[in-house]
C-alpha cells in the first residue's frame, strides 16, 4: 500500500480508481492531484471516482477488486451501495508466491514483558479465578458463585484479579456428536487450561447434553486443587450448590495469590487481531498499524493470529500468497468453501456483511471490508490454520476459523491460547474480554476524541499528524508489553470483560 495523503483525499494506489475522502468533501470540491471536482457531497471516508467507471467494469481499492459498477459511474461522484455490488471474480491463490524468511529477532535484542510463569511453562498476562458452565441451566448458580467475591472477599489476595463467571447459552438441546458438540468442547477445554486462569471452576446442572465426564474423558482431565468441577442437581439444588462452589473457590485463592510476575521473552505472547464496528478508515490507519505490531511481534518469535473467516472472504488470495506451503493455503480455502455452503444452506450469502454501520462508515462490500481487515494480519508467512477453538501450537502469523462475531470470534481466539487482544475499530465499538485483556485501536482522531475513555490508542494520528504505520505499529507493540505485564487497558478500567463469552453454536438446537 502507498498511501498519498492530499489533506482532501486519499489515494492508496497509483492504479486505483477510486480516492477515499479524509474529510467530509462538499460538493464542487476539487480534489487535489485527481484532477476531478466532487459531483455531491461525500462523508468522510467514503470513496470517489477519480476517473469514469463503465458499468459492469470493476471498481479498484488496494489495487485489488472491491466491486463491480452497477451504473456508470462519471468522475468525482460518489462510490457507494448506489453505484456499487459485490462481484464474483477469479481469484489468483499463487500458493507461497510471496512466502519470505521472517527476520526474527534473538539473544538480547528479543523483548521481554513481566508475565506470570505457570507450574508447565506456559506463560500468563492475568491472574483470574474462572468460574465456567457446561449449559445455560448453571449460568445463574455460577454467576453468584462470583458475584460473592465481586465487593470483598479478594483483600488478602493481592495477586489475583478477580473471580469472574463465564457463562452462555447452550450446551443442551444439542447432538452429541458432530460440528456443533465437537467446537462447544474444544471452546471449554481451551478455558480450563488457559494460562490466565489460576484456578477454574466447572458447573453444570446434571441432565445436559454436554456432560461435565465427556469433556473429562475426551481430554484426559482430572481434578486437582486448581480445577473442581459439580452440578446441581448432584450438589443438592441451587442454594447448597452456590455454597459449595464459593468454598471451592475460596480454596484455589491462597495457590493463585502466589503468583508472581518475572521477566519473560516475548515469544510467550499469543495475540488475538480483532476488528469490530469497522469504517473507511480501518484498512488504512489501525488495520494496517496493528499489522505492524503484529509482524513485531513475530519477529521476537511470539504468535499472533487472524481470525473471523467471512471477513477476509475476497482477500484470501493475500494469505494464501504468503502461506508456508500449499497445504496451510488449502486449509485456508477448505474453510471459504465450508462458509460458502454454511451460508448457502442456511439461506444466506457471504455478502451479507458489512453491516448498516460499515456501510455508514464508508465499506460498500465485503471484498472492500476484507481487504482492510486482512491488514491486521501484517506481512509475514501464514504458518497454519486452525478450526474455531484448536489450539493454536504453532509460533507466527496463524488464522483461526471463526464467524465474524465479535465476541464469538473472540471466544475462539482466546480458547486457541491468545493471552492479549489488540480490537481496532472506526465507528466505536466497546470490548473487553476477561480473563484477558483487551486494547482498542482507534481507526480515526474524532472518534478517538469523542470515545477517549474507551480507546487506548488514536491510530487516526496516522492521517491527522502524519504518524507513518511503521511508527503507530511500534507504539502498539510497546502498550502490548505493558498490557501484558499488568498494565490495565482501557476496557479493564471500565470493567468490560464478563458478558462477552460466546461460544459459537453451529447445527440445529434441538
Amino acid at each position: 500500500m502507498n498511501q498519498i495523503i492530499g489533506g482532501t483525499t486519499i489515494r492508496l494506489h497509483q492504479d486505483d480508481n477510486v480516492v477515499v475522502a479524509a474529510q467530509a468533501v462538499p460538493a464542487g470540491a476539487t480534489i487535489p492531484g485527481e484532477g476531478v471536482v466532487s459531483a455531491g457531497a461525500i462523508p468522510s471516508g467514503h470513496k470517489i471516482a477519480t476517473r469514469a467507471i463503465p458499468a459492469g467494469t470493476f471498481v479498484r481499492k488496494y489495487n485489488q477488486i472491491i466491486g463491480v459498477a452497477t451504473a456508470d459511474i462519471a468522475p468525482g461522484q460518489h462510490v457507494h451501495v448506489q453505484n456499487c455490488a459485490m462481484s464474483a471474480f477469479e481469484r489468483d491463490y499463487a500458493f507461497s508466491a510471496d512466502m519470505r524468511p521472517t527476520q526474527y529477532f534473538t539473544g538480547d535484542a528479543r523483548a521481554t514483558f513481566q508475565g506470570i510463569v505457570r507450574a508447565d511453562g506456559r506463560v500468563a498476562t492475568r491472574n483470574y479465578i474462572g468460574v465456567l458452565t457446561t449449559v445455560n441451566c448453571s449460568a445463574t448458580v455460577a454467576k453468584r458463585v462470583a458475584a460473592a467475591f465481586e465487593h470483598g472477599g479478594l483483600e488478602d489476595y493481592p495477586n489475583v484479579d478477580g473471580v469472574v463467571a463465564l457463562v452462555h447459552g447452550t450446551g443442551c438441546g444439542m447432538a452429541t456428536k458432530g460440528e456443533g458438540f465437537e467446537t462447544l468442547q474444544r471452546v471449554l477445554w481451551g478455558y480450563l487450561r488457559h494460562p490466565n486462569f489460576a484456578g477454574v471452576l466447572l458447573i453444570g446442572l446434571g441432565c445436559e447434553a454436554a456432560q461435565i465426564r465427556f469433556l473429562l474423558d475426551a481430554y484426559g482431565i482430572q481434578a486437582t486443587d486448581s480445577f473442581q468441577y459439580m452440578t446441581i442437581q448432584n450438589t443438592g439444588g441451587t442454594r447448597a450448590t452456590i455454597d459449595e462452589g464459593i468454598k471451592r473457590v475460596k480454596a484455589m485463592l491462597p495457590k493463585a495469590n502466589q503468583a508472581r510476575r518475572e521477566a519473560v521473552s516475548a515469544e510467550h505472547l499469543t495475540l488475538a487481531l480483532q476488528c469490530g464496528g469497522s469504517d473507511g478508515y480501518s484498512g488504512i490507519t489501525a488495520n494496517p498499524a496493528l499489522g505492524a505490531a503484529a509482524d513485531l511481534l513475530v519477529r521476537h518469535g511470539g504468535t499472533a493470529i487472524l481470525s473471523e473467516t467471512p471477513e477476509v472472504y475476497g482477500a484470501e488470495h493475500l494469505l494464501t500468497r504468503r502461506a508456508v506451503s500449499k497445504q496451510v493455503g488449502e486449509k485456508l480455502l477448505e474453510r471459504i468453501r465450508w462458509w460458502e455452503d454454511y451460508t448457502s444452506r442456511n439461506g444466506g450469502e457471504m455478502n451479507n456483511n458489512p453491516s448498516p454501520g460499515n456501510k455508514e462508515g464508508g465499506l460498500t462490500t465485503i471484498l472492500e471490508k476484507s481487504l482492510g481487515a486482512a491488514a491486521k494480519g501484517g506481512t509475514t508467512n501464514l504458518v497454519d490454520v486452525y478450526k474455531y477453538a484448536e489450539p493454536a501450537t504453532a509460533k507466527g502469523f496463524v488464522f483461526m476459523d471463526s464467524p465474524g462475531y465479535d465476541p464469538a470470534s473472540v471466544t475462539g481466539q482466546v480458547a486457541s491460547g491468545a493471552n492479549v487482544i489488540c480490537f481496532t475499530t472506526g465507528r466505536g465499538s466497546v470490548f473487553g474480554f476477561k480473563p484477558v485483556p483487551s486494547i482498542k485501536l482507534a481507526t480515526n482522531t474524532a472518534m478517538y476524541q469523542r470515545m477517549a475513555e474507551d480507546m487506548d490508542v488514536d491510530c487516526g494520528e496516522i492521517l491527522s499528524k502524519g504518524v507513518t504505520v511503521p511508527e503507530m505499529g511500534e507504539r502498539i507493540f510497546d502498550l502490548i508489553l505493558r498490557v501484558a505485564s499488568g498494565e490495565q487497558s482501557k476496557s479493564e478500567e471500565l470493567g468490560f470483560g464478563d458478558n462477552e463469552f460466546t461460544p459459537w453454536q453451529i447445527g440445529a438446537v434441538m
